[in-house]
């Protein structure tokens, strides 16, 4: 596997083997293209219930979706993870993958945008979901339209086609 650097991200952009809508050309770096925090989130409930961490979970029943309108924030609490989900959606092919990565100016702040799940399986065809963290001591306003990650793309050694739980997934 490698990283696809800026000729080849615009390559593989012409020839359709990575797709992004909606798509500035200004959001391809030298070894990533930068993703927007879209307008939809899933914040915790406030309980004091135990939730079961096993195989058939659903973080659903314990989190809500708010909507948040563009030019205005969701304020993220210190210690608190809220889910977010990218403005664009991404469609590889079978041969590429991706890892979400964050960006240093929000790391600085104690802004965490992937909790743990940063990989994107060759052959994805979703919007991506943000674990987001504020590990500061002081509140941080996200906005949406806000440049918040970046997303890196290797061509994978073989082929696969992602088909899991989340393929397709629109919303948070």
């Amino acid at each position: 596997m490698s990283v696809l650097a800026k000729d080849a991200l615009l390559k593989c952009l012409k020839s359709g083997d990575i797709k992004i809508r909606p798509f500035k050309l200004s959001d391809v770096g030298p070894g990533s293209i930068d993703l927007h925090l879209g307008n939809d989130f899933r914040v915790f409930n406030k309980t004091h219930g135990i939730f079961k961490v096993v195989d058939n979970a659903d973080y659903k029943k314990i989190t809500k979706p708010m909507r948040v309108p563009t030019g205005d924030y969701l304020l993220i609490m210190p210690g608190e993870l809220v889910h977010g989900i990218t403005l664009e959606r991404i469609k590889t092919a079978d041969n590429i993958s991706g890892r979400i990565e964050g960006r240093s100016r929000f790391a600085r702040l104690g802004l965490i945008v992937h909790l743990s799940s940063g990989f994107m399986h060759p052959g994805n065809d979703s919007k991506i979901v943000l674990e987001m963290v504020n590990l500061s001591p002081v509140p941080l306003a996200v906005y949406p339209r806000t440049a918040i990650c970046q997303m890196i793309f290797e061509r994978t050694e073989g082929k696969s086609r992602y088909a899991g739980k989340f393929s397709h997934q629109t919303t948070t």
